[in-house]
């Protein structure tokens, strides 16, 4: 059977996109790849201090505040603060810490404190609106006259994995838990300070 030359380019298109279509459906869907946690280190989000927890929570919370933040939620065990950054004139980053502190033995006089802090990124975006008017049976008319609304919207959310980020809150931690609780490192420092002078950290 004799085939005409258009009618042939129509055949082998067909034929193609059947065949390309066949092969997209029977492609494997694509796997979400989620972040790798081997639960092998405890040191990056906790951390022990002497004391009972309400005291350890509350050198936390002194830590937040004298950081900026703004402390959401204060309870014994619990601490939650969030600060604000504008690091580009259209990008808004926020992160929110969360402390929680619990004793190490019943009768113990040492707790452990857990933190963690996310961190969400969000962007500037403009959503251009027009205004319309009721024109009787005709409904409503679009007029020219357009404003754009801005709102910030989450582009991203994290949690912070830096191990030097946790370390620095920790140590600020120490300098708000009382210092009865370190009696030999309180003893050691004003023998250093007797024997060699001390200069400030600026």
């Amino acid at each position: 059977m004799h085939i005409k030359p258009h009618m042939r380019f129509l055949l082998l298109t067909a034929l193609s996109a059947s065949t390309l279509l066949i092969s997209a459906c029977s492609a494997p869907p694509k796997k979400v790849v989620l972040p790798a946690d081997d639960f092998l280190s405890t040191d990056v989000f906790s951390q022990s201090f002497p004391g009972t927890d309400q005291e350890a929570c509350e050198a936390a919370r002194r830590a937040l505040l004298s950081q900026g933040y703004v402390i959401q939620e204060a309870r014994d065990a619990l601490v939650r603060g969030r600060k604000n950054f504008q690091a580009e004139s259209d990008v808004h980053v926020q992160i929110e810490f969360h402390v929680t502190c619990a004793p190490n033995a019943r009768g113990s006089n040492s707790s452990t404190v857990f933190a963690n802090a996310v961190r969400d990124r969000y962007t500037l975006k403009r959503v251009k609106e027009s205004a319309s008017i009721g024109v009787g049976v005709l409904g409503s008319v679009s007029l020219p006259y357009s404003s754009s609304v801005e709102s910030l919207v989450r582009v991203a959310s994290e949690t912070i994995p830096s191990k030097q980020f946790y370390a620095r809150f920790f140590g600020l931690m120490e300098r708000y838990i009382d210092n009865s609780f370190y009696p030999q490192q309180q003893d050691t420092q004003e023998m250093d300070s007797a024997a060699v002078e001390v200069v400030p950290v600026r």
